[in-house]
């Protein structure tokens, strides 16, 4: 994950910031994350974006560094996103005389997050354009809704990079081994995941270019094997199920609704099942999503609540929704002591999904599990492997 080394003309001098709870204040990155920035050395010299504000200092020293004493010709912008463009203002202080390069959509939008005279060195571009710095030769593809509006991504021809923005970024600092998949997953289904059909017109642009490196915004550089890479956001834009298992979400008051939950999975291992279970009050939220996207089946188990759902699988149907979830099977599970009610409202909000297959019989269970529920639940776990 370290390795970030380029080229000797390309230089990474992105920073780690290990002191990161949540990113975008809502998604808990246990291994921190990476802010990546490039330096590309040549007659005239460009950045390649800079870092959120909390890693200013250690980006400039990096910045410096590469540099050797010469000063940046421009500052190519891909993405306004304040962990990417938090810097800007105080590079551009440091070297008056240098240009920024970006599209009219994201110049139309720097104003509202800086108020400094930016409009005079504006170097503009639009799709398809070029820009040559000497031996290397940027151009530059516009990516909007991937996943801001103003976003491109720039490729430099000589050496075959694409400055990917923030796609084909992950989680995770790039001190931290651990598996690509995952970190990248979850961050896309839960960043990305709403703008698929644009990602998916970003890659059919990409597949045109000779890619020999991908240099994102967050996470490693991918050096090798990038079919593995660029066939899983194929299937992540796509709204595909990547593996074959089910995924059981569950909302429990008193632990009954859980023990229904679990069991159930036994059920679905003992027929050849991939499981992964998910407490939704305790669990982080964005990795119930992203396996929910992972897998082919979702069983959502809820207790009913204020002649509701319980509130967090509410806001697990939600973050659903809000990440257009679609092709996959589901079943339902609801317990109730007087009203059960949760299972019709969750078929409600997910009968309303794209293309999803809801499973008979709905398990209903009054208040405990008892033997009376062991035939309903073993007719589900048979329903939602049937081919």
């Amino acid at each position: 994950m370290k390795d970030t080394y380029i080229s000797d003309s390309v230089v990474y001098v992105g920073v780690d910031d290990k002191t990161i709870d949540l990113f975008e204040s809502q998604y808990v990155v246990p291994n921190g994350v990476s802010y990546n920035s490039y330096v590309i050395l040549d007659d005239k010299i460009a950045i390649m974006d800079t870092v959120d504000r909390r890693a200013t200092d250690q980006w400039l020293a990096n910045v410096e560094k590469a540099l050797a004493g010469r000063k940046p010709d421009y500052l190519v912008i891909q993405h306004l996103e304040p962990d990417h463009g938090g810097s800007i203002e105080i590079l551009a202080s440091k070297y008056p005389e240098m240009q920024f390069v970006s599209n009219p959509k994201l110049f139309g939008m720097m104003g509202q997050f800086y108020e400094f005279d930016f409009q005079s060195r504006q170097v503009v571009v639009n799709e398809g354009e070029t820009l040559s710095l000497g031996k290397h030769t940027l151009t530059f593809v516009m990516a909007p809704m991937v996943h801001w509006p103003e976003v491109m991504v720039t490729y430099e021809t000589t050496e075959k990079i694409l400055f990917s923005a923030d796609g084909f970024g992950k989680f995770g600092a790039l001190d931290t081994e651990e598996d690509w998949d995952g970190e990248a997953r979850r961050y896309f289904i839960n960043i990305v995941g709403k703008y698929g059909a644009n990602v998916v017109a970003l890659l059919k642009k990409a597949a045109t270019l000779d890619i020999a490196m991908i240099c994102p915004l967050h996470g490693p550089i991918l050096k090798e094997n990038l079919g593995h890479y660029i066939g899983k956001y194929l299937i992540w834009a796509s709204y595909e199920p990547e593996d074959e298992g089910v995924t059981i979400a569950y909302g429990s008051i008193h632990g009954n609704t859980a023990k229904a939950a679990k069991l159930l999975g036994k059920m679905l291992e003992e027929r050849g099942q991939k499981v992964t279970l998910f407490d939704l009050a305790r669990c982080d939220m964005a990795e119930a999503i992203e396996n929910a996207y992972r897998y082919d089946k979702l069983v959502v188990a809820s207790v009913t609540y204020d002649a509701g759902v319980f509130p967090a699988m509410e806001d697990f149907l939600y973050h659903l929704k809000l990440k257009n979830y679609q092709n996959r099977t589901v079943g339902i599970m609801q317990n109730g002591s007087w009203g059960p009610v949760a299972g019709k409202k969750m078929k409600e909000t997910i009968g309303a999904f794209k293309n999803i297959k809801i499973v008979d019989p709905m398990v209903t269970i009054r208040s405990t599990l008892k033997k009376g529920n062991l035939k309903a639940m073993e007719v589900l776990a048979d329903a939602l492997v049937k081919k």
